[in-house]
Formats: C-alpha cells, structure tokens, sequence
C-alpha cells in the first residue's frame, strides 16, 4: 500500500512576521496569504521488512533504521523523524516497515514556507495511513506543535495552517494558541488580474530563516520600540490588503506592497540585503508598483506587482540579476492525501 499527501507552498502578502510569538501572544497578529501551485509532497510505502526508509528525494539524503519507535534527532532530516516520533507517541502503531519519502517543488529556506509544508505533507500521509479523524484546525496546529514544540524550530504559525486550509486566507493569531483562518470570497476576475500582474521571482539565494526569527522575537521582549511599531504597521497592512483585494482595489495593491516591506525591513537586521535592495529597485523602474522578499527575508523568493503590461520589463530586467522567474498559480485547495492499492 501507498499513501500519498501534498500541501501547498504559500506566499504572504501582507503581516509577515506578526504570527511569530512573543508579539502575537501579546498583541495579537494578522496576516494574509495565498497558497500556490507549488506543493511538499510525502509518500508511505509500506514494506514486508522490520525497517524504516527515509528520504528526501528533493536534498537526495536517505538514511535507514531497524524498525523503532523513536528514532534519533540528528540534523538530518529531522523533520522527517520529528513527525514520525510524534505519531508514535500519540498513536502507536505496529506494522512490519514503511519507506517515507518527499519533495518539495521550492528549496528549503527560500520563504515559500517550505519546511512547515512539508511537516503538514508528512502529517496528512501518515494521517491518511492511520486513518486520523483531524481536522483542518487539528492538523495544522499538531504541525505546528511538532516543529516549534517538538523539534524546537524557531519560526511562526502562518504557514501550518496556509498548507492545511489553502485558498486566500486572512488569518488572525492570538495568546494560548488561539488562531482564526478567515477564507476570503475574492472574485475570480479579481484573482486573475492578481495572478497576471504578480510575478515570483527567486534570487537563487537561500538563507536560514531561524537566526532573523529570534532576533525579531528578541526585539520584542526586550521593548524596542522600533520594531514593535514596525509589527503594528504590519498588522495594519494586512488589513488594508483585506479590503484592498475584496473590494477590487488592484491599483493599491503594489503601494501595499511597498509599505510593508519598509516596515519589515525594521523587524530585525538582514531582512534585506545590497543585493536585495538593487534587485527590488530595479523592478521599480521597470515598472513594478510594490514588492517585497517572502517568508523572514534575507534571501529566497522575492514577489512583485506589475500593473497593465509592465510584467514583460519587469521580468526582462529582473533576468538580469541571475535568478528565476518561478511560473505558477494561486490555489484552492491545501492538504490532500489519498491511498493507492
């Protein structure tokens, strides 16, 4: 038997950073995102031997253990062990060996929010192996309770729950763990001009998301004012990118863009970078509106809106830089898993 799952990458549009705790258990965060066609992909494959395969296909690391319970923590892929100790632990299960396998459409630290993804892509291969009764709440915060809580993962909450709901999501986050996934009722006309003007482009830079995170949340507990003040604009803009994208108001969108990544420059140190900067100001001349780097920032993916045709200057100036124009779409959907016999 195989049991299959994948979740979809996202990309966040506005709030970024405002779901990382300390700021969101005292202030409240608000973020929106949107999920794309780019997936983390898990497959279970179970085998008549007493032993456990994992591998990630993507990195092309494989390691390979006696049947166990609990396997070691070692740095290497981790995630991968992470979920199957937890699942152990809440829901043992015996069965001769399986071979676990995955893949990810992005490379990891690029700000797609791709480790997280992949633990929700593991989580609903197993789930669907075991037959869980979770539900889009419940899978995104056991998630979320293995890579932060479990795994001792530094990072926030958007990006388990963008994975297991998907579609455009206006998402609230709270003390005690409380989170609100609002879905948004966009009109198609309205996502297909998004889509159209919206251009992903990836640096061919990777960066470790972890040391930008503490320093933001260092920030917060030691009260710099900068860049809380930064975290409360943020929130706002999440809002202002609500109204903007229901009501139609496309024009603002690149504007929205631009405001917010001024502000999160001012979360943390190496947020952005020189080369980041003369990537993102070239776009400008060429005709982008707005932009911003996705995920914690420092490197990765980078997005910007490109009104009426100006897309095709942009896209011709970024070239220039040595990165990638990623093609993709938005999506609707976010965890899936099925079983083939």
């Amino acid at each position: 038997m195989i049991y299959r799952s994948k979740a979809p990458l996202r990309i966040g549009l506005a709030g970024g950073g405002t779901d990382v705790s300390p700021y969101s258990d005292e202030f409240g965060g608000a973020i929106l995102n949107a999920t794309l066609s780019l997936h983390a992909h898990a497959s279970i494959e179970t085998l008549d031997q007493p032993k456990i395969i994992l591998e990630s296909l993507d990195k092309k690391q494989v390691q390979e253990f006696e049947w166990s319970t609990q396997l070691p923590i070692t740095g290497e892929l981790d995630l991968l062990k992470g979920v199957y100790n937890r699942i152990q632990l809440d829901h043992p299960f015996t069965i001769k060996g399986f071979r676990l396998s995955t893949f990810v459409d992005a490379p990891a630290g690029s700000g797609l929010g791709t480790s997280s993804t992949l633990v929700v892509a593991i989580l609903g291969a197993f789930a669907e192996m075991l037959k869980l009764p979770l539900g889009d709440y419940d899978m995104a915060h056991y998630a979320y309770e293995i890579e932060r809580n479990d795994l001792k993962l530094a990072g926030g909450r958007q990006d388990q729950y963008a994975a297991t709901f998907g579609g455009f999501n206006f998402m609230e986050f709270y003390a005690g763990d409380k989170v609100i996934v609002n879905p948004l009722r966009i009109r198609q006309e309205y996502l297909n001009e998004l889509e159209n003007n919206l251009v992903l482009y990836f640096t061919s830079t990777t960066r470790e998301s972890a040391a930008i995170i503490k320093e933001q949340q260092k920030n917060v507990k030691e009260k710099n004012a900068k860049s809380i003040e930064a975290m409360h604009q943020l929130k706002e803009q999440a809002k202002m990118m609500k109204e903007a994208l229901l009501i139609g108001k496309l024009a603002q969108i690149g504007e929205i863009l631009d405001y917010g990544f001024q502000q999160k420059k001012n979360m943390a140190a190496n947020i952005s970078n020189t080369g980041i900067e003369d990537i993102y100001h070239a776009a400008k001349k060429a005709g982008a509106t707005g932009g911003k780097i996705s995920g914690a920032g420092g490197g990765g993916f980078m997005i910007f809106y490109c009104p009426g045709n100006t897309r095709y200057r942009v896209i011709e100036t970024l070239n220039t830089f040595g990165g990638k124009i990623n093609p993709y779409q938005f999506t609707k959907h976010g965890l899936t898993s099925w079983t083939i016999q």
